[in-house]
């Protein structure tokens, strides 16, 4: 396959499955490859991208997304997604999309369940179902075509599941069927097809109370949510469950585990049976889709009658790879009657000596109870005496905390009939390549597993007393089991303490891993995470160490780059080291991240084993990168902005550039938020003069995209720093960005506050551009508290102040801002005329963010003027900058002021759709006035239902 729509969207690209970025990328994607082989037409892609919101460059857009797409696909001759006359086609042959053979496998295993053949049925199926990662085309944009395709194939992996649990049945696997289909009807209450299910599986297995329960559960759920009864099919099932139907139970020989897919049992009744599995725990937690993946794998093994199956649990210590291992292993150990094996391979341990595999092959001869008379001398010998003595058998192993793929594979079986079950931190990926093993990667407990985890331990009458200190302690423990495990072991000791105080003692990251320190090293999170960082090789494990500097969420490799010191090809394969061993993860494609437990890991070893001069100049690195790209990225959204003097950046400093405003507002909202961590990190490390630079690179997007109360931490932290390294036109600067984000929250009265200081700064300084731009955000602040008279002659004195200075930026901005003040007052004439020149005046020196504003206003002024037409085509214009700027406050905004210009023009219907798009974004920014649009929708949604 080349590409895979049931999960995320992925392609192969000839070394590896990756994903798609940004979004409008993969919603591309995804609609060319549901309409692969077909010409799809620039419009019909522009209304599926973009629906009724589509910017006038739309058509450009798709223009360019195809060019980057083909980029990403290696297509650069554009022999895969070719342009005809009317559009783009994209050509793909039924092997090469996981939706064609998820079609063709539901196909053959429906075929073969009609034809009685239920082994190949179930083979068939399972295959199918193994092709699904998740919801269909899950992190795709909700185009038209998309939600109704992924509707479609929902429904069909439905299907297909319901139709592989008929093939079980038939294949006599009814006791083994039933936890899986309680989960079915749990997730898929009202599907009555699985509840027939539940049933037949409960009378096979000799339940026929528990079937008659499940019947009288259906029934009292269908009549609760629908007021139905039962239909035809669970009613008949019912009548012959009652008078025990001899026909529903299977013949004898159809009840039997089926044999291996192999010839040869060899049976030896003097052997003895080994069942050396540990313990299962008492009550285990979560890991549905692991468990799934896995029932998965066995379910498949029938389909290579030729080799051994082999699943291998990877992820970061404490993950509960040991416990998820162990308890699948007793759920299908009778599925294996020859015994169970297991061996901890001690790959990582606190005596750091993995064993090797001379001694693993020896221990298991042992437990196959082989004479040590009969054992070889050589390694080779014992490793043919150990598989010889499995051939034939139907065995399951399990090997735990393996080191390496190498360590393994003497201890595979030659011959099918048995699973291999493996645990290790790292990802053997080559165990994947050539033996062909399947993958399961652990990740964090979800936050609801983590409760129940909780809950296990400590009873559900605890937690529910202190809820907030129990998501207190998930949070701390990054959803660690074994975190959480420690916790939960000190809890139940002490009864009588209350939850609140062990999550005090989390919630201080230096002293996090003292709290989570156990009575041994198994349980000690300090000690089982140190035996993953004493595997790596020297430069991966100084790399790790220095990710704990970073401030996080996560990052991408020219960060880890500068941070190291390396070119980003070397430090690129550090990061698949450490990946590979679990210590990050790529979340994204080109993004790591690490829990915070292992962050809190990392920076202790730092301040261990890093000299203080080394964490300062990797630090420094680190800004420097963020710093200088940022100042990049400034350049391209908003050039007309007053720069500002940086200091060269430190040699091997990684710093990128940017072609154009879309991939330098893209790079922004990928990182802001770890611009917004590295402003604190760098104000509490004392870089002061990076901490206010930082912010001033911040602010442009933190303004159109409404993030006020961000804006008002960073620029809290600029200032501090501002005021460390005595900059006092910085200093007025700052409180000014300030002002403009209380106003924006409403807090005018601390938003005048604001700009007092920071106009007495500026007069102090006699810098009366600066005068201006507070007399400017002065003059907003008073038009918000109604007094538009003050605001305009405010605003006229800061016009007069630019246009001394030569200001043409400031100049625009000061006319739109006198006319929208005239406006208020009714002087719509002036209005008009200053309005006019502010567009005319950005527009003439580039500036497109100022003539959107200006277009706003022009549009009000024509509004007012009933001049409905040309406001609608103003706003509609403001409406294109605003989203190619990626502002999404003013977009909200003008689509506000739209809908009331379509509301007055009598067209209600456009203004309803307008302002629920306006309430939406104000809603997510967490906006005051969202309530006043609220208002508005509320308001014509009621006309709407009187005149309907």
């Amino acid at each position: 396959m080349r590409f895979r729509l049931l999960g995320p969207i992925e392609f192969f690209n000839g070394t590896k499955w990756v994903g798609v970025a940004p979004a409008k990328l993969r919603a591309l994607l995804a609609v060319l490859l549901l309409n692969r082989n077909q010409v799809v037409s620039n419009d019909y892609l522009v209304h599926q991208l973009w629906e009724r919101r589509s910017p006038r460059s739309a058509n450009n857009l798709v223009q360019q997304y195809v060019l980057r797409l083909r980029r990403a696909l290696d297509d650069c001759h554009a022999e895969l997604l070719t342009t005809r006359a009317a559009g783009y086609e994209l050509r793909v042959g039924p092997e090469d999309l996981d939706i064609g053979r998820f079609t063709e496998l539901l196909g053959a295993g429906q075929a073969a369940l009609r034809a009685g053949d239920a082994d190949r049925a179930a083979s068939q199926l399972t295959e199918a179902l193994a092709l699904w990662r998740g919801q269909a085309l899950a992190d795709v944009l909700p185009t038209p075509v998309v939600t109704a395709e992924a509707a479609r194939l929902d429904e069909q992996r439905m299907v297909a599941l319901e139709a592989r649990v008929d093939a079980e049945l038939a294949r006599g696997r009814a006791a083994e069927l039933i936890s899986e289909l309680r989960t079915m009807v749990r997730e898929q209450p009202l599907r009555e097809r699985r509840w027939a299910q539940l049933m037949l599986a409960h009378y096979r297995s000799g339940r026929q109370g528990e079937a008659l329960a499940a019947y009288r559960e259906v029934r009292r759920i269908l009549d609760t949510e629908l007021g139905v009864q039962p239909g035809a099919e669970l009613e008949r099932l019912h009548r012959r469950i009652l008078r025990a139907d001899p026909t529903l139970v299977l013949p004898p020989a159809a009840a039997t585990i089926a044999d291996p897919p192999h010839h040869g049992r060899i049976d030896r009744p003097t052997e003895i049976r080994p069942a050396q599995l540990p313990a299962d725990l008492p009550a285990f937690i979560g890991r549905k889709q692991a468990l799934a993946e896995l029932d998965a794998i066995l379910t498949a093994a029938g389909c290579r009658p030729t080799s051994p199956e082999i699943a291998v649990l990877t992820g970061t210590a404490g993950i509960g790879k040991t416990a998820l291992a162990v308890h699948w292993a007793h759920r299908i150990a009778g599925r294996f009657p020859d015994g169970q094996l297991y061996l901890n391979l001690r790959g990582f341990g606190p005596s750091g000596q993995a064993m090797h595999p001379a001694e693993a092959v020896r221990s298991l001869l042992d437990a196959l109870a082989v004479p040590s008379t009969s054992i070889p001398a050589s390694l080779d010998a014992q490793v043919g005496l150990y598989r010889s003595r499995l051939a034939g058998k139907r065995m399951l192993i399990v090997l735990d905390n393996a080191r390496d793929a190498d360590q393994v594979r003497p201890l595979l079986p030659g011959s099918p009939g048995c699973l291999v079950v493996v645990t290790s931190r790292k990802r053997l990926t080559s165990l994947t390549a050539i033996e062909g093993a399947h993958a399961v990667l652990l990740d964090l407990l979800a936050a609801e597993e983590a409760r129940e985890l909780l809950v296990s331990r400590i009873g559900a009458d605890r937690v529910a007393a202190e809820p907030d200190a129990a998501d207190m302690i998930i949070a701390s423990c990054s959803r660690l089991p074994l975190a959480l495990a420690i916790v939960a072991a000190r809890s139940a000791a002490h009864p009588a303490f209350p939850l609140a105080s062990l999550a005090s003692e989390l919630l201080d990251a230096r002293q996090r891993l003292d709290a989570l320190a156990g009575e041994d090293a198994a349980t000690d999170l300090r000690a089982v995470l140190s035996w993953s960082h004493h595997s790596l090789s020297g430069s991966a494990a100084r790399l790790f160490r220095l990710l704990g500097l970073h401030p996080g969420p996560d990052f991408a490799v020219p960060a880890a780059a500068s941070l190291i010191g390396l070119p980003e090809g070397q430090t690129g394969t550090l990061l698949a080291e450490l990946a590979n061993a679990n210590l990050l993860r790529e979340h994204r494609p080109g993004r790591y991240t690490l829990h915070d437990l292992l962050r809190a890991y990392a920076a202790e070893l730092a301040l261990r084993h890093e000299p203080d001069s080394d964490r300062h100049a990797a630090n420094h690195r680190l800004l420097d990168h963020y710093l200088h790209t940022g100042y990049a990225a400034v350049q391209q959204i908003n050039p007309h902005r007053g720069p500002i003097s940086l200091p060269a950046p430190q040699p091997a400093v990684a710093v990128a550039d940017f072609a154009d405003h879309e991939s330098a507002f893209g790079w922004f909202a990928t990182e802001h938020a770890v611009l917004v961590a590295a402003v604190e990190h760098a104000a509490r490390a004392r870089f002061d003069t990076h901490a206010w630079q930082l912010t001033w690179t911040l602010t442009d997007f933190l303004h159109r995209t409404g993030r006020w109360h961000t804006w008002v931490a960073v620029q809290q932290e600029a200032l501090e720093a501002a005021k460390r390294l005595r900059l006092p036109e910085r200093q007025a600067r700052i409180h000014r960005g300030i002002a403009i984000a209380l106003a924006e929250l409403g807090q005018l009265d601390q938003a005048q506050q604001q700009l007092r200081h920071a106009l007495d700064l500026s007069n102090r300084l006699a810098d009366k551009v600066g005068v201006a731009h507070n007399n400017l955000n002065l003059a907003w602040t008073l038009a918000r508290q109604g007094n538009h008279e003050q605001a305009a002659r405010t605003a006229a004195k800061a016009l007069d102040l630019f246009r001394a200075a030569g200001h043409r930026y400031g100049e625009a901005v000061a006319l739109n801002n006198v006319g929208w003040y005239h406006a208020q007052l009714g002087h719509y004439d002036r209005a008009l005329v200053d309005c006019q020149r502010a567009v005319e005046l950005s527009r003439s020196i580039g500036d497109r963010h100022t003539e959107a504003i200006a277009l706003d206003s022009l549009g009000f002024v024509q509004h007012r003027l009933q001049q409905h037409d040309q406001a609608t085509a103003r706003y509609l214009r403001a409406l294109d900058l605003h989203r190619e700027a990626g502002a999404r406050h003013n977009e909200a905004k003008t689509l506000t002021s739209l809908a009331d210009s379509y509301r007055a023009a009598g067209d209600t219907e456009a203004a309803r759709r307008a302002y629920e798009q306006a309430f939406s974004i104000l809603v997510e920014l967490g906006h005051p006035t969202a309530e006043q649009v609220g208002a508005k929708l509320k308001q014509l949604g009621a006309r709407l239902k009187q005149l309907g």
